[in-house]
């Protein structure tokens, strides 16, 4: 039976309704550069924070200064060892091969909601808003509930376990520079929706005019993302795209929506994408770092550029945007 979702047949419904007048094309808001050269993004030895005080502080001062400048930044020594990363992208890759109408149907092999599973963008209104992908997007609390695939269970688990830590860990250190207490985070996010997402990059014909994965932010406090030596991700910073170089020693970091808010601007939320590719198949996995639903989210230092919302009203407000419009409006309705 076929796996792969049915991609280039809706792009091509998308299309063939643009053509026909039935879709508006929206041009893009502005002029982006593209640079062809690979970029190499801070890599911080988090080995630093287990040794004496002066080597701690260096290290905190290294993400500290990343998260500022780039809000994208690289982590090795971080604890999850290699073999593990990669036992987790295996059994993704068991997951992605089954047939298409079994991880898209209600009560798939997984025993998972239907929403869980993601392909292409249901709610592109034009064929630029495709992503070339597809996805199993799973809350935290909910992992345990795989009691069918015992090994993809454990495997994951271990590594949300190892994930969520670090993320609680390098949120500590990013708010400890705005003077945030302790436990800030780890008090909003214990029971929150943070989640995991197993990611595949099918090879696209027409890796030209879609995306692997739309140009968006993220909806979260701390995304941790692995992804093994073939990268597709882009980051946009000073209206240039940049292509990431990958480092399968590393996971990659970045900052999210809330971070940002909580920050005051002082630590952004960066655009990216991942762009297709015509021949090549690519995995990776991420694990997204956010509170509950109630959890007020507002600036820590003052004045604040943002008003004060709740976790739910921002996902419910992208949510009808995206719904309207396609895209993710994000921060800027705050």
């Amino acid at each position: 039976m076929e796996i792969e979702p049915p991609l280039e047949e809706r792009y091509n419904e998308l299309k063939k309704e643009e053509l026909n007048g039935r879709r508006i094309i929206e041009a893009d808001e502005e002029a982006i550069e593209e640079c062809e050269e690979e970029i190499e993004l801070p890599v911080i030895d988090l080995g630093q924070l287990k040794k004496g005080n002066l080597e701690r502080e260096e290290c905190k001062k290294e993400i500290v200064e990343a998260a500022m400048n780039w809000g994208f930044f690289q982590v090795i020594n971080h604890g999850v060892a290699e073999k593990v990363l990669n036992a987790m992208i295996n059994e993704q890759k068991k997951v992605f091969n089954q047939p298409f109408v079994n991880k898209s149907l209600s009560g798939n092999f997984l025993n998972l909601p239907s929403t869980h599973y993601r392909w292409g963008n249901p709610v592109a209104i034009s064929s630029s808003q495709i992503s070339w992908s597809e996805a199993f997007h799973i809350p935290v609390l909910e992992v345990s509930t795989l009691n069918h695939h015992i090994t993809l269970r454990t495997t994951m688990e271990g590594v949300v376990k190892k994930l969520g830590s670090l993320a609680e860990k390098i949120s500590e250190i990013l708010g400890q520079s705005l003077g945030i207490k302790s436990n800030y985070f780890k008090e909003r996010c214990e029971k929150g929706k943070s989640s995991f997402r197993m990611n595949r990059y099918p090879p696209c014909p027409i890796a030209s005019q879609v995306y692997g994965l739309i140009p968006h932010t993220d909806t979260d406090y701390l995304t941790i993302l692995y992804q093994p030596q073939i990268s597709g991700l882009q980051l946009m910073k000073s209206a240039k795209w940049f292509p990431v170089k990958p480092n399968p020693q590393a996971l990659l970091l970045n900052i999210g929506d809330l971070f940002q808010v909580v920050s005051n601007d002082i630590f952004r939320s960066l655009k990216h994408r991942v762009v297709a590719s015509v021949g090549v198949e690519r995995y990776s996995f991420a694990y997204f770092y956010c509170p509950s639903d109630d959890v007020m989210i507002e600036s820590w230092l003052k004045p604040s550029i943002y008003k004060q919302f709740s976790y739910k009203e921002y996902r419910q407000q992208i949510e009808k945007d995206v719904e309207k419009t396609g895209n993710k409006v994000g921060l800027s309705r705050f």
